[in-house]
């Protein structure tokens, strides 16, 4: 929602432009880089770029690579200065950032090996202090950067200067804060497979740069970039140092700036050109902030948190909660599937027909029953035909010694049957040689890959048996863009739309749930949500049935949707609960310890549960009632 034209104020200290997709801003930023190359061509001069790395740039660099290729741009003037590097470093490891530039960049453009600069990881500790100054003398000996682009970490780190980072540190050797080593967790299997240390540019290296763009994509960095862009300026959160930077600019998505002022709360900003939603938003806010329950706030409470206006718009504060309230009460129900004979003009879901037909896509082989597992039961208990799609084998979240053990049983079990034991004895034995020797981060053996999958696979099978779900209704897809073997992946492609197109032809549904995180700009979730959205696209006016059919979206096993934006909450009872981690239990090689933990130490069913109870207490804070548990979804109109 738009603040009116005649905002009073700001909160924000640097300039920040909004992009409704990284990719938008990712082109915009690219366009300025190139348009500052051509200038100094035209002048005969180098181009200086301080270049990043990590997810944030990667749609620059392939915007920039798609320039080079399709509109002639040449960076044979150009030199380059990265940021940073991990310490140790080997240049050709796959988490190193040599690899990373020369893979999204270097390697397309006709760039000057001369001319590339990156932190040298493989040094003598003893000669790090040297070297980092030599680093900073060679950047003012090329006339300093024209252009540094920077990601942000979620401590607030730019490059590795993490907390506590001097304004004026220059290049040099550091220390990883915790939470930034988990975060890298993803590109090294393990947390203890991540350097703990890191060549970094110093803040003060960075910011003599005569231009700065900061990138931040998804709702992962709203809060820090709110931090950065509005808070204080402190070595707490380094990045606020670029506050002092006459030329920086923010360039987001709109997941990013979720928690700017003027998008979260815009009635704080100046004057807003009200709609049920934001009306939605506004009174939910004013009931946290005030500690009362919705139908409780009273005209003086809207006055005190800067919603006056909102009453002039809206009449008293007795009919404005009431209304609300009411809207948020429609979205309970615990006939996720509708409930047959009854009057649904305010139930989330139709009563007819009675037994639908439901297909539940699942990224991963156990995000259905970890982000609703609770809906998933109660619509086989209410006798709705049930369909599970994983739409990926989610062989690498597997660990190697899982792939030993079941190659073991394999092996074991042929020969104690007498069948194929020959054979199996020789793929058990390429298995064990293979595991033996493999390398961080190498991709596996396509004989490892189809074991850790059939793990997946039966994990799956056994968690769809527990809910009721039959045989035949349990779908695995195994979409190419997902078997690489490796976390990176291939872009979406034609064969994953079709195997969509496929099994919607084939059940079609009444009613389909996703995993929606829309606000997640990377990882598989975002791709497999994508394949179903151009499926739909690509049938949509052709097949009759799609007229009737709606589509939910759920969130995946961190985050759950915020309350203004619930379209339907299921509750969940004590014993659908125990239901639900027992299902999830199904999946033993996720148990325990995940491959890919992230930056939660708990385990699945707990961040699962943790999460459906905090909705549930939320809108009993809001004065509805009270349930064991909540599992939410928004329906996208398609």
């Amino acid at each position: 929602m738009e603040v009116l034209n005649y905002s009073e104020t700001t909160f924000e200290k640097l300039p920040v432009t909004v992009f409704e997709t990284p990719q938008e801003g990712a082109i915009y930023v690219a366009h300025e880089i190139a348009a500052l190359i051509r200038a100094k061509q035209a002048r005969g001069e180098q181009a200086v770029l301080g270049l990043a790395t990590g997810s944030s740039p990667i749609g620059v660099y392939k915007e920039l690579v798609r320039l080079h290729r399709e509109e002639g741009l040449s960076f044979q003037n150009v030199v380059t200065f990265n940021l940073d590097e991990y310490y140790p470093m080997q240049p050709d490891e796959l988490q190193s950032y040599v690899y990373f530039m020369h893979e999204q960049l270097f390697d397309h453009v006709d760039i000057r090996p001369e001319n590339v600069h990156i932190p040298d990881g493989t040094l003598p500790i003893e000669q790090v202090k040297a070297y980092c100054q030599a680093y900073d003398k060679l950047i003012e000996d090329c006339g300093g950067l024209d252009l540094q682009l920077l990601g942000i970490g979620r401590t607030g780190h730019i490059g590795f200067n993490e907390p506590g980072s001097a304004s004026t540190s220059a290049t040099r050797l550091v220390k990883l804060d915790p939470l930034t080593i988990t975060d890298a967790a993803k590109d090294f299997i393990k947390e203890e497979y991540v350097p703990l240390r890191a060549l970094t540019m110093g803040v003060g290296t960075i910011t003599k740069a005569r231009q700065i763009i900061l990138l931040a994509w998804g709702e992962g960095k709203a809060k820090i970039l709110q931090e950065t862009v509005e808070g204080k300026i402190s070595d707490a959160v380094p990045a606020s140092f670029l506050q002092q930077h006459p030329h920086t600019r923010v360039v987001v998505d709109q997941w990013a700036a979720l928690e700017l002022t003027r998008i979260k709360t815009p009635w704080l900003v100046g004057m807003c050109a009200w709609d049920d939603a934001l009306i939605r938003r506004a009174v939910i806010w004013l009931s946290l902030k005030m500690e009362k329950p919705i139908l409780k706030l009273t005209d003086e409470d809207y006055k005190d948190g800067s919603l006056s206006d909102l009453l002039v718009e809206s009449g008293s504060a007795y009919s404005l909660n009431i209304r609300v309230f009411n809207g948020i009460q429609h979205t309970i129900t615990g006939w996720p599937g509708g409930k047959p004979n009854s009057n649904d003009d305010k139930r989330p879901e139709r009563a007819l027909p009675a037994h639908k037909r439901v297909l539940i896509f699942s990224p991963h082989p156990d995000d259905d029953v970890i982000s609703m597992g609770g809906t998933l039961l109660r619509l086989v208990d209410q006798g709705h035909d049930v369909h599970v799609a994983y739409q990926t084998s989610g062989n690498i979240a597997v660990f190697d010694d899982d792939a030993r053990r079941f190659a073991d049983f394999a092996l074991d079990f042929a020969q104690k049957s007498g069948v194929g034991a020959n054979k199996m004895q020789k793929e058990h034995a390429e298995v064990v040689e293979f595991l033996g020797h493999k390398k961080l981060g190498e991709e596996d053996s396509p004989l490892v890959q189809d074991i850790k999958a059939l793990i997946r696979k039966g994990e799956a099978a056994a968690a769809c048996r527990f809910c009721g779900v039959k045989d035949e209704n349990v779908h695995f897809m195994n979409m190419p863009f997902y078997e690489t073997g490796q976390v990176k992946k291939k872009p979406l492609g034609e064969a994953d739309i079709q195997a969509v197109v496929d099994i919607l032809q084939e059940i079609r549904p009444h009613q389909i749930f996703a995993a929606g995180d829309l606000r997640d700009p990377h990882g598989t979730h975002k791709v497999c949500l994508d394949a179903i959205f151009a499926a739909l696209a690509r049938l949509k006016g052709t097949e009759a049935w799609l007229d009737d059919c709606y589509l939910w979206l759920y969130r995946g096993a961190w985050q759950e949707w915020d309350v203004q934006d619930i379209e339907m909450a299921v509750p969940i009872s004590p014993e659908e609960l125990m239901r639900k981690r027992q299902a999830i239990f199904k999946h033993q090689s996720q148990k325990d310890s995940a491959v890919f933990p992230g930056n939660d130490k708990r385990e699945f069913w707990q961040r699962s549960e943790d999460r459906n109870r905090a909705t549930a207490e939320r809108y009993d804070q809001l004065g509805l009632a009270e349930y064991e548990a909540m599992e939410a979804f928004v329906r996208y109109r398609f």
